[in-house]
């Protein structure tokens, strides 16, 4: 007698299955997610007609998969070339960060190459997007709109107006009837975009999935949906600022180390080839605690100046606040300043940013740091034109950082005139391949062993008045 299938319990927001109820799920620990589910009855798979006959891999043409620009550079820079026709591409960001708008330009800028397009929206009406499309000039006679949320009228649409690209915004509002769930649910995410998948590798179209994401920051829904999907983009930005970035988590096309620049405005957004001026405080004069850094965003060097303000505390515990930083690591910093340069700031209130949004989490700029915090304590300006890369060690040292080459190159190209590095690693001779003055694409290299050569290097020190000595006499 064959067995009844067993019921199963399964995770309403992961996907995650258990053959008892918990609480609590295992995968995303998320509580109260747990819900019984009636477990799929197992089978026997019998051998079926193909629906084509398999050939030597050197017999299949690529031809039909070769990249075809989106006509916005940026993404394609991202994407490793441009669209691929039969690619299933899934973007993802937060509320009001601007997808919408991004894949609007990228479906009026495929339909002006004669390429049609479908943008289906499930979230607005047909005439808000119309709306959007005149601000930003998106209207076109190849781009057709719909307004649908049930993935039949969809799967007709595709059928009717046969495009080269479509965009789905967003996947959690799609419902498929027969399926057990609400729009939105585990098990409708996971069907609608299987179906739209096989629509895009059976009719070599390229669709374009918006994902919402959760309240940490992580793509909604089964993790399934991204192992589905060719290629996974992430758009991000700060609502306080128009500059947006985007990056690829996963792609079978091409890498994952490149990164969009663009910017939001009122007329639509646009793509931003050097963003590093968006970084950088245009000074009349050296000011105190202001270091810039240079920083990797994939293969692309960005400039960005750090700011630090210290002043004297009347809090039993000194307060220490960051913008665009890494707290622990500005904590860890600090405590190197003390222990290995005498620089004490236990009795200070600490304050660290950067300039025009700009996020830094590489370990590349904490000698950028050291040096503005110090120029702050001190109330010493650092030399004009002087950018700072390095990863600071526990013991004080300096560690080389990757791509030093391109960063050095591109403050050269922005007209910098001294870079302070870490020292490079000598040969099995004991041997040092470079000098540690020297000049490179017409700007002045120093290299420092430690963090405490590098602020003798600029002058950094020792204070340049009695501020400090009074704050901590007091």
């Amino acid at each position: 007698m064959a067995k009844s299938p067993r019921p199963a319990f399964r995770c309403t927001e992961c996907g995650w299955e258990t053959t008892k109820w918990v609480g609590r799920c295992g995968e995303c620990q998320a509580w109260g997610s747990v819900a019984e589910t009636a477990a799929v009855p197992q089978g026997r798979t019998t051998a079926t007609a193909v629906t084509q006959a398999a050939v030597p891999i050197g017999d299949v043409s690529v031809e039909e998969s070769s990249f075809r620009g989106s006509g916005v550079p940026e993404l394609d820079r991202v994407l490793g070339g441009g669209l691929v026709p039969g690619a299933a591409i899934l973007l993802a960001g937060e509320p009001g960060v601007g997808k919408s708008t991004l894949l609007l330009e990228v479906a009026a800028q495929t339909a002006r190459h004669r390429r049609r397009t479908l943008y289906v929206t499930g979230e607005e009406s047909a005439s808000q997007v119309r709306m959007r499309a005149d601000r930003t000039g998106g209207v076109h006679d190849e781009l057709y709109l719909a307004a649908e949320t049930d993935l039949g009228a969809i799967l007709t649409h595709i059928e009717q107006v046969r495009p080269a690209l479509l965009v789905v915004d967003s996947v959690q509002t799609i419902g498929a009837p027969g399926i057990e769930g609400v729009p939105g649910g585990v098990t409708q995410v996971r069907e609608v975009a299987a179906a739209l998948i096989r629509v895009a590798k059976t009719r070599n179209v390229t669709v374009v999935l918006v994902g919402h994401v959760t309240k940490d920051g992580s793509i909604a829904g089964p993790r399934v949906l991204e192992h589905l999907v060719d290629v996974v983009l992430q758009f991000e930005g700060d609502r306080n600022s128009r500059f947006r970035m985007l990056r690829a988590v996963k792609n079978r096309f091409g890498p994952v180390d490149e990164v969009g620049c663009f910017d939001l405005g009122a007329d639509g957004i646009t793509a931003v080839t050097d963003p590093t001026g968006l970084f950088i405080e245009n000074h009349h004069g050296r000011v105190a605690g202001t270091c810039v850094a240079v920083t990797m965003e994939g293969r692309r060097p960005m400039l960005a100046e750090v700011q630090a303000l210290v002043t004297p505390s009347a809090l039993e515990r000194p307060r220490r606040t960051t913008s665009g930083l890494d707290g622990s690591r500005i904590a860890m910093v600090l405590a190197v300043l003390q222990q290995h340069c005498g620089i004490r700031l236990h009795a200070h209130d600490v304050f660290a940013s950067t300039v025009g949004g700009a996020r830094l989490s590489e370990p590349a700029s904490d000698l950028a740091v050291a040096l503005a915090l110090a120029s702050a304590t001190f109330g010493t300006a650092p030399p004009a034109g002087v950018v700072a890369m390095g990863e600071i060690g526990l013991a004080g040292e300096l560690r080389r950082v990757r791509d030093l080459p391109q960063r050095i190159a591109e403050a050269a190209r922005l007209g910098f005139r001294m870079a302070v590095v870490p020292t490079g690693p000598e040969s099995p001779g004991g041997v040092r391949p470079v000098s540690q003055d020297r000049m490179v694409d017409g700007m002045r290299v120093v290299d420092a062993p430690d963090v405490g050569s590098a602020l003798r290097l600029l002058g950094l020190s020792r204070p340049s008045n009695r501020r400090l000595r009074s704050a901590d006499d007091g």
